[in-house]
């Protein structure tokens, strides 16, 4: 079979490529299967770059019969019976992507959600997540300079740039660990001492973020130790503090029995959101956690009403919401935004938001493809990852039931539907579909 890399049409900033240039001679030196690439203004990776590797370029996918591509392709985009390989945001049953997986059914085709590919412990194999948080904390620091500076503060963060204007993740840090000399030197404004920074979640998101923070003069502190830091006079103002918070910090058990992680997993029925208490003392909150509705959300309405009505300037300035789950986790996020307006303001008395992040509440960043704003970078992490697979999937047999089909163990657990049909794992969807 041969295999095809699509061209991304979900924005115009979704400039990635599931497989680079470095990877496309590999798979064909080990297979040599033929490789096309259809045209696209806007790839990072150029034509000739693809050429170069031995890949041929179209103006279509109908050559091809492994697709692959990042984002969820367009309902009326696909063709029969092929296999397509792209995070589908299916699995929850998303409303707004149901109708492109019952296209995929109804066309006998086979997809497969990079975000389902895992080894036999569950950990996913084949993600851009570090750069999510990368371009995350990158996105927020320069939000925040401008937010502040058209309130009349000076910080150095006003010379911070979007991540998608730097070439590169080693470019932006480099010119932060400038911004952090600078702070070192000058320090920041009193008004916003102490500088706290609260991210929820430890994962590869998390290490992303906490990586371009700590280009800064950063130093840990504890959830249990935030509240003294903040109250008390033992901090300066030439200190990031950056507090990283688990499950533990974010709910508790409703009657009061000590917390267990994996019957939080199991029962999340049993447990309510307790990090209220840590917003009056966040300059900012990073949100880098897994969530689904099983779970309570961390940050209500509710709450930052409380927490306006306490302090009508209240410490909390801006939220990035890196897991952008629109009415979840963090309920306020009521959209995802694109890199052209990244982000609005939460106004928690109203109960409402307005667009942009200069003037009056709560900056809140809700990109939803994050990873996008870093696409060389992004790109070729994902790529080398995702390539071991690719042979095996070019040498398996779609015609024989999936359990026969030769297809490697990581790939078979992503398979939503195969030949047209719901796989065991999934079934579930059907509630949705219907």
């Amino acid at each position: 079979m041969n295999i095809l890399i699509r061209q991304e049409d979900k924005n115009i900033w979704e400039r990635r490529a599931p497989l680079v240039p470095e990877d496309v001679q590999k798979i064909k030196n080990e297979t040599d299967v033929t490789v096309f690439v259809e045209k696209s203004p806007k790839r990072v990776f150029t034509e000739d770059e693809y050429r170069q590797a031995g890949a041929q370029i179209t103006d279509s996918m109908e050559p091809g019969e492994i697709i692959f591509g990042v984002k969820e392709i367009p309902k009326e985009k696909i063709l029969d019976n092929k296999v397509y390989f792209f995070f589908s945001h299916t699995i929850k049953g998303q409303k707004d992507n149901m109708p492109m997986l019952q296209k995929i059914m109804d066309s006998g085709s086979t997809l497969i959600d990079y975000e389902k590919i895992t080894d036999d412990q569950g950990r996913r194999l084949v993600f851009f997540g570090r750069y999510a948080g990368d371009a995350g904390a990158l996105d927020i620091l320069w939000l925040m300079g401008e937010y502040w500076q058209n309130k009349g503060l000076q910080t150095p963060f006003a010379k911070c740039k979007q991540a998608n204007q730097y070439h590169s993740v080693e470019e932006a840090k480099k010119f932060l660990t400038s911004v952090g000399q600078e702070i070192k030197t000058n320090g920041l404004p009193q008004e916003l001492a102490p500088f706290t920074i609260g991210i929820l979640g430890y994962g590869n998101v998390s290490q992303g973020a906490q990586q371009i923070f700590d280009c800064l003069p950063t130093k840990r502190v504890a959830p249990e130790e935030l509240a003294d830091l903040v109250k008390g006079n033992a901090w300066d103002n030439k200190t990031v503090y950056v507090t990283v918070f688990k499950e533990e910090h974010l709910v508790r058990h409703k009657q009061g029995e000590a917390f267990d992680l994996q019957d939080y997993y199991q029962h999340p029925e049993k447990y309510e959101a307790r990090f209220e208490q840590y917003l009056p003392y966040l300059t900012i909150l990073v949100n880098a956690t897994y969530w689904t509705s099983r779970y309570p959300r961390f940050v209500t309405w509710d709450g930052l009403k409380r927490l306006f009505e306490s302090d009508p300037n209240p410490k909390l300035s801006g939220i990035a919401d890196i897991t952008c789950d629109i009415n979840g986790s963090i309920e306020c996020n009521v959209k995802a935004t694109d890199s052209g307006m990244p982000a609005y303001r939460v106004l928690p008395l109203e109960r409402r938001i307005e667009d942009g992040h200069k003037g009056n509440g709560i900056v809140l960043l809700a990109v939803d493809n994050l990873p996008a704003e870093l696409p060389r970078d992004a790109s070729t992490f994902f790529s080398h990852q995702l390539t071991p697979f690719v042979p095996g999937v070019v040498r398996a047999d779609f015609s024989r039931p999936l359990a026969e089909s030769g297809l490697p163990e990581e790939i078979k657990r992503a398979v939503i539907v195969y030949n047209g049909q719901l796989t065991e794992s999934y079934r579930y969807l059907e509630q949705y579909l219907s």
